[in-house]
């Protein structure tokens, strides 16, 4: 029996110290980047501060703890377990029970995705009445559209395994599937409501293939490939990234079809919180308490008015707003009180609550810090408990395994719960609001008139201090001087927003268009240039994408560097974002950018080498991280909540395609000067 061998704490703390020392330092290198980018371009470009600021640092720190936990907590745990059973299960078992296996272990891996969180909070802009499809799978089928995405990558896995023990070809399947897809796509976006949920469901295979996800299918593919027996394990691994980010675009349409008879109709706002509509109404709501919230949170003085229909019971509404806590907590929710004022409340609203409000309400506005991570805790408990569970039940219990390094093993889940609970919470208290507040700004680039950002109330307002003054070609201006904390400040007097009645002045806050009113195109310009940057920045910092460079530097025998892959896969992801914004910018639907670029896809893989074509659409997959996913999807609802645009999605959908197009077709260049080189080489023998 061998003696364990004892380390003195001293030692081993030290040793421990150091190693979670370069785990930490590890992810703060890979996020550095792109946050330092994203907050540089808001103050120095923008030349807006952050809001929230410490909030947002908080955050960003849980996201780099989170991180260095998770992967080693993967490492440890999961990985090594997930890699035996990939060895040893096509041994035992015949490919009908991995194909079963594979599409639980799929399911799993999907819902303990981190990405996942960015899914979940990502209906916060999606209004009821414009698009009550989109609504409905993001708020009201929230976890239906999360188990219905990892059921498709669940059957992407099986049919991944099927693949890989036969040794089909990749071809036939991007032939079949990507075709099909576009086809039901196509289907649906003739139906208006139907199509908002597109960009959703091309998005949904984007977030699929993450931390977890990929190493685990990869390692029970190998293996595999491995039991075939046709010496082909060491690339046999590649294709079912695009697998599982295709089958759940099917998943997620097929979803909405089935729901499609639930959902009310398109419709007005007015209509939509009408007496009338009320039965409509509550098929996307528990209760009328819940459509009050939503007229207040994301509609307009139209749908308020609309909701009580009576004069007399909005204004009163109004007053508890501005005067009772308990009844603002309800009517709001999460958002706080100046914000609704800001954001939402029509000018009347704003006079007519100045003129009623007694008192300052101290309402804590917000998500409290606990509520998120006791909901972030019970949901990563959900997420890791059944996979790992799984792992170890076909170990046990149908490979008559023993489980290896337990202390280990049980180390590793405790790091990957603790990490994936702070991660989740650092993107909904981090990443999340970062992205948004870049996302909101980025407009005022290309704006041509002042954007209003807030409004206070003058009251009593003393008309008396008001002064006028006098331009050299006799345009006459009216100013006061007003008080603040930094001092006093001249303000133009606008007599429209003046109440004499009530003998209050409305001091509204616009911010100015960045560029000027006449240079719209450099703005727009300026936007795709951040948009590129952060696509490329954000991409050459990516784990998966690294190792991905590795492998394939290594089964080309060096003809393609690491260095190329991640160069050229970043530029991929760079367009990709590019055009996603743009379809934002222009709402245009997300069927007309995907067509094509598919159809351009599927024509350059004809003429591409099986390996290559392999690795190039996996390409697509390894480029959305627990990082970037959540960055980008909330910079992408942000820009679509202030141009009014129903949804924000089809940015990672266009971040996916993009690489797979640079990568075939710098392989087709690489394909065509290797031929050149070997036929002056042939020619130069022959002389």
């Amino acid at each position: 029996m061998k003696k364990r061998i004892k380390i003195p704490f001293k030692n081993a703390a030290s040793m421990l110290g150091g190693y979670a020392k370069d785990r930490i330092v590890e992810q703060i290198r890979l996020i550095a980047f792109i946050i330092i980018y994203l907050a540089a371009f808001q103050i120095v470009i923008l030349r807006v501060p952050l809001s929230n600021a410490l909030s947002i640092a908080g955050g960003i720190g849980l996201v780099v703890f989170g991180l260095a936990f998770f992967l080693e907590g993967l490492m440890l745990g999961l990985m090594p377990l997930g890699e035996r059973v990939g060895v040893k299960l096509p041994v035992k078992f015949g490919i009908a029970f991995i194909a079963i296996f594979g599409i639980f272990l799929g399911f799993g891996a999907t819902v303990a995705e981190p990405a996942i969180t960015s899914l979940r909070t990502a209906g916060a802009g999606v209004t009821a009445w414009d698009a009550p499809m989109l609504f409905m799978l993001l708020e009201r089928q929230s976890q239906a559209l999360v188990y219905t995405i990892g059921g498709g990558v669940g059957l992407a896995v099986a049919l991944g395994m099927f693949r890989f023990y036969y040794e089909f070809s990749i071809k036939p399947f991007i032939f079949t599937l990507i075709p099909a897809a576009l086809i039901l796509t196509l289907y649906i976006s003739f139906d208006k409501s139907l199509s908002s949920i597109i960009a959703l469901a091309w998005d949904s295979g984007a977030v699929t293939t993450g931390a977890v996800t990929v190493p685990l299918v990869l390692a029970l593919g190998i293996g595999v490939s491995r039991a075939a027996s046709k010496n082909k394990a060491s690339s046999g691994g590649f294709g079912i990234i695009l697998l599982a980010s295709i089958l759940p675009v099917f998943s997620v349409l097929v979803l909405g079809l089935i729901l499609r008879s639930s959902s009310p109709e398109i419709t007005t706002e007015a209509h939509f919180f009408s007496k009338e509509n009320r039965e409509n109404a509550l098929k996307l709501f528990d209760d009328e308490n819940a459509i009050l919230n939503h007229a207040f949170t994301r509609g307009s003085e139209v749908g308020r008015k609309s909701f009580f229909a009576d004069d007399a019971l909005y204004h009163e509404s109004l007053n508890q707003l501005a005067n009772n806590p308990k009844v603002l907590k309800d009517m709001l929710g999460e958002m706080s009180f100046d914000g609704w004022l800001s954001k939402r409340a029509s000018e009347g609203e704003r006079k007519y609550i100045a003129s009623v409000k007694t008192e300052p309400l101290d309402v804590v506005s917000g998500i409290p810090v606990t509520k998120v991570f006791k909901e972030e805790s019970k949901i990563a408990l959900q997420a890791v408990i059944p996979l790992t569970l799984l792992l170890l039940v076909v170990l046990l219990l149908f490979l008559r395994e023993k489980l290896r390094y337990k202390d280990e093993f049980l180390l590793g889940i405790a790091f990957t719960l603790v990490g994936m609970i702070l991660l989740t919470s650092g993107i909904r208290l981090g990443l999340g609001p970062l992205g948004g507040q870049v996302g909101a700004q980025l407009p005022r680039a290309f704006s041509k008139e002042a954007k209003f950002i807030d409004s206070k109330m003058i009251a009593p307002f003393d008309t008396t201090i008001v002064f006028s003054t006098i331009a050299l070609d006799g345009t006459k201006k009216q100013f006061f001087n007003l008080t603040e904390e930094s001092g006093a400040k001249v303000v133009e007097f606008l007599p429209e927003n003046y109440d004499k009645e009530n003998n209050i002045y409305e001091y509204v806050i616009k911010q100015a268009p960045l560029l000027g009113p006449n240079l719209t195109i450099l703005g727009i310009l300026l936007v795709l240039f951040f948009a590129f940057g952060m696509g490329f920045g954000a991409t050459m910092a990516e784990p998966a994408l690294n190792a991905l460079g590795i492998t394939v530097e290594e089964l080309t025998v060096g003809a393609v560097k690491r260095s190329q892959i991640l160069y050229v896969v970043s530029l991929g992801v760079g367009i990709g974002l590019v055009l996603g914004v743009l379809r934002i910018l222009y709402n245009i639907p997300l069927i007309w950018m995907i067509l094509p670029g598919y159809l351009i896809l599927m024509s350059l893989t004809y003429f591409s080498e099986e390996e290559f074509t392999s690795m190039a659409w996996d390409c697509g997959g390894v480029t959305t991280g627990p990082v970037t996913v959540p960055l980008v999807l909330a910079m992408g609802l942000s820009i679509g909540g202030e141009l009014n645009v129903i949804d924000g999605f089809g940015i990672l959908a266009c971040a996916s395609f993009s690489p797979v197009l640079t990568v075939l077709i710098f392989g087709l260049i690489t394909r065509a000067r290797q031929k050149r080189i070997v036929n002056v080489s042939t020619e130069n023998d022959d002389e």
